[in-house]
């Protein structure tokens, strides 16, 4: 995935751009799995009218179920993306209202993961951005290669401060 480039400033250019573990989509794949077992079964009961009324009443219910259990969590992933580029962090999510939250890099003190186990099996982790403001951090859970992701970031980190130290500032 890659962040858009008409939200990029001048000779801006990203570093890293993620979303969240598709680990994520897990429990909603599980939802969906059991809510489409259940319509057939309940859609299978009664015999004549009652057999039609409790099919539309499952597929009615599986429909509200999905939407709500399945498509939601899964546009929430797709549009939910973390960017570090050389200059701020981006987070924005979103299909129709969109949200999002910027940080100027010179801004972000520190850039932690933390790693349990079930993480270090599928791959990822926590990433902690500790910035000046008054919030003072930001986790972003469930990032896929969390470790190669943190040391990328605290690479142009480093760069960002050589550059100021050359600047004069």
């Amino acid at each position: 995935m890659t962040f858009p480039t008409r939200l990029l400033n001048d000779g801006e250019r990203v570093v890293v751009s993620t979303r969240t573990h598709v680990k994520v989509l897990l429990l909603p794949l599980l939802v969906l799995l059991v809510t489409l077992v259940g319509a057939v079964l309940l859609a299978r009961l009664g015999t004549g009218t009652t057999e039609q009324v409790l099919d539309y009443v499952a597929w009615g219910l599986a429909a509200v179920v999905v939407l709500w259990f399945v498509v939601r969590p899964f546009l929430r992933w797709w549009t939910t993306t973390y960017t570090f580029t050389d200059r701020r962090f981006v987070a924005r999510s979103g299909v129709i209202a969109k949200e999002g939250r910027t940080i100027p890099l010179n801004r972000i003190s520190g850039v932690d993961f933390d790693i349990g186990i079930l993480d270090r099996m599928l791959g990822c982790g926590t990433l902690v951005v500790s910035d000046a403001s008054v919030e003072g951090r930001v986790e972003l859970h469930d990032i896929p290669r969390v470790e190669r992701v943190q040391l990328q970031v605290a690479e142009e980190l480093h760069r960002l401060g050589e550059r100021r130290g050359d600047d004069g500032s």
